[in-house]
């Protein structure tokens, strides 16, 4: 099976692109960049502007904030998208724990697909929408009887 072809597969399991069809998947798959990279290597550094989106294909990686570890990711997750839609700074670093394969979306690219793609952009935005609604339900106060 071609990588790129793989990757439109494996983008169906992320969060982030579960709710695009086959079609927009295999569109983001084509446009983009692999990489391999070394265990302890910074992914995204907090304070620094965004330039990309990544999804950690294989490894793990820490993400911390503020020299807090928040949490520990593999395959699936992803980060960068909020620096690469509002234009802020990165709001955590992201480290390689292990090594780790990333599939790489720069910003150029990611607007172009977004302006190019109505579609696409709405299928973000539902799968974006449904986070931020389960992020509040986890941070809800639970009533105590």
């Amino acid at each position: 099976m071609g990588a790129k072809r793989e990757l439109t597969d494996l983008l169906a399991d992320v969060r982030l692109f579960s709710k695009c069809s086959t079609r927009q998947r295999r569109t983001i798959a084509r446009h983009a960049q692999i990489a391999s990279l070394p265990a302890g290597v910074d992914l995204i550094i907090e304070g620094e502007p965004g330039d990309a989106l990544f999804v950690i294909l294989e490894g793990e990686a820490v993400v911390h904030h503020e020299g807090v570890e928040l949490d520990r990711v593999g395959p699936g997750a992803y980060f960068g998208e909020m620096a690469i839609l509002d234009g802020e700074q990165r709001s955590a670093t992201v480290v390689a724990e292990t090594d780790v394969k990333v599939d790489v979306i720069g910003i150029r690219m990611f607007r172009t697909m977004l302006r190019e793609f109505s579609d696409l952009a709405e299928q973000l935005l539902i799968a974006l929408a449904g986070e931020l609604r389960e992020a509040r339900k986890a941070h809800q106060p639970t009533e105590v009887a």
